[in-house]
């Protein structure tokens, strides 16, 4: 009864002609990798199409893709039909334009009011009327590891909400405090965990603490959207971590742009405020007896173009720069499709320049089934290098494949490797490099290094995913960015500081459309070398938390409410 209902519905929605790229721009969280993953899934089929280059995607984009397989419902197979159903159910507020609640939940204790409705699926409680879309959730999980280095515990709590104010505005914010026993994701730890900003040792306890505050607001129309958020996003086809914006950074306040005045162009950008933890001495000053140490301000301009010629065929192309040292913004990075290294050379004259970069991503599904991809990050791009056999540009390079669905339906085969040349992501200037809070925002491996990912999917069931993964990172010699002639020919990957190789069994399972279950078994290897006078422990030290140094075998289990 409740599958008959959601489909009048989602008819409903295709009568009143409801397009939900009009709707108010409300991000997804990219944490959310199920909706990701099942939507990737349409894709590679043929069913929709999305460009997997920049995410988040918004929750009326989302919406209107779900709707849009709706149509070609004969073409899933059992297991995605209800997944489809699954999705539509959390995707209601976005489906429907009428100005009451219409969810038929068990757990509705509203249910004589028409406009408010608490619900299970997902967990919270909405508002909606002709004018005003309100969504309160709450978030909450636990992560437990253990393996023969000891014990690791991760809990969170907050709240998530959002809402839609006439036809345009979108606002939303999402609090959740974090308690680790244990901090995998430090600066310099090569691991793709997401940062935090951390207080060690708490109120006296082991670990750290640290708050996550995302929100925004946003103004959408019929071929775009504008808004002030603070929040994660990633730019570069993946799936195993980005080369160009990786999103594990914690976040920071940015505007965005995001213009479709065509079906085959896009652009995204980004004006973002870095957080730079580096000390402007000029502003130091007392208060109450305190020091007080302000940061010097960080900037980061970042367009992201993407042309689709062919259907099923994105090319993409951008620049970015990060920039300091200067009387706070300026106008000239603020315009979407400006080449920021032709600008910092005019700005600059004569002087050091600010910290440039390039990239271009091809994310390729003409073919049915296999998703074919690649994506190039160049750093401080010199065009007399391209035909010197000694020195090298710095640059980051990515490939790989998925094939979906094919030839046993349910089951995908992933394999991608990364590239990443010695120089790449760093910068001679302390507060000009390309990180916030000293996290790098491109990937997590950093410069001098390799990384080969190979993943097999199963979906045996709705809601259900298991994967069975092997993982080999490698990285080299650490190089200081100096003016040095030999700045340009670091041998890349000659000898190696540090090496891990993990083979990992994992499983989630989303009974609710907000919350899910999960457990995983590794085999980790994670080994330091001797190098340049320095131990095989200090590298190990230095990128590797202890809970993971070594050979281990970690048992992880957990639960969560809310992405």
């Amino acid at each position: 009864m409740k599958t008959i209902r959601l489909n009048i519905l989602v008819v409903l929605a295709l009568l009143t002609g409801i397009n939900a790229s009009l709707a108010q721009f409300i991000p997804e969280h990219i944490s959310n990798t199920a909706i990701y993953a099942y939507l990737d899934e349409l894709a590679s089929l043929g069913i929709i199409d999305v460009n997997q280059a920049v995410k988040p995607y918004s929750k009326s984009y989302i919406a209107g893709k779900l709707q849009q397989a709706s149509q070609s419902k004969s073409k899933l197979s059992h297991r995605q039909q209800i997944e489809l159903e699954f999705y539509l159910q959390s995707y209601r507020p976005e489906l429907t334009t009428v100005d009451k609640i219409q969810w038929p939940d068990k757990l509705n204790i509203f249910k004589k009011y028409p406009h408010i409705a608490t619900s299970l699926n997902p967990l919270g409680f909405h508002y909606k009327d002709s004018l005003f879309t309100f969504s309160i959730r709450p978030i909450y999980g636990i992560d437990y590891r253990s393996n023969a280095n000891g014990t690791m515990k991760h809990t969170w709590g907050g709240l998530d909400a959002y809402g839609t104010i006439d036809k345009h505005w979108g606002i939303y914010a999402s609090l959740r405090d974090n308690y680790m026993t244990q901090i995998l994701a430090f600066p310099a730890y090569l691991t793709p965990e997401p940062g935090g900003n951390y207080k060690i040792n708490e109120g006296g306890r082991q670990g750290g603490d640290y708050s996550e505050m995302r929100a925004g607001i946003t103004y959408a129309w019929k071929w775009g959207d504008v808004g002030l958020v603070k929040d994660h996003f990633t730019w570069g086809t993946n799936y195993h971590g980005s080369n160009i914006f990786s999103g594990r950074t914690p976040s920071f306040a940015q505007f965005r742009l995001h213009m479709r005045p065509a079906k085959w162009i896009d652009l995204n950008y980004v004006h973002g405020w870095l957080v730079s933890e580096v000390i402007d001495s000029s502003k130091i000053y007392t208060n109450a007896d305190r020091q007080r140490l302000p940061y010097k301000p960080k900037f980061l301009a970042a367009n992201f173009i993407t042309v689709t010629p062919l259907r099923n065929l994105n090319i993409s192309a951008g620049n970015s720069i990060v920039y300091c040292d200067l009387d706070g913004i300026h106008p000239a990075y603020l315009i979407p499709v400006a080449f920021y290294k032709s600008i910092d050379h005019t700005l600059n004259h004569g002087t050091d320049n600010q910290n440039s970069q390039m990239y271009l991503d091809i994310s390729s599904r003409q073919i049915k089934h296999l998703h074919l991809y690649g994506s190039l990050f160049i750093d401080e791009f010199s065009i007399k290098r391209i035909s010197s056999k000694e020195e090298h540009n710095f640059f980051s390079i990515k490939g790989g494949f998925n094939l979906s669905d094919f030839p046993v339906r349910d089951f995908s085969l992933t394999a991608e490797i990364t590239r990443t040349s010695p120089i790449t992501y760093k910068h001679y200037v302390a507060a000009a490099t390309f990180a916030s809070n000293k996290f790098n925002l491109g990937h997590y491996l950093s410069d001098n290094s390799q990384e080969i990912y190979l993943a097999l999917a199963f979906k045996p069931m709705a809601g259900l995913r298991g994967v069975i993964s092997y993982t080999k990172a490698i990285h080299g010699g650490e190089y200081a960015y100096t003016h040095t002639p030999d700045l340009t020919i670091h041998p890349w990957l000659t000898d190696l500081s540090w090496s891990s190789s993990i083979v990992e069994i994992s499983a989630q399972y989303q009974f609710v459309n907000n919350a899910y279950l999960y457990a995983s078994y590794c085999y980790g290897d994670v080994q330091g070398f001797d190098l340049n006078g320095n131990t095989a422990q200090y590298y190990l030290d230095l990128f590797t938390p202890a809970f993971y140094q070594g050979k281990t075998n970690t048992l992880s289990l957990g639960f969560a409410v809310g992405f």
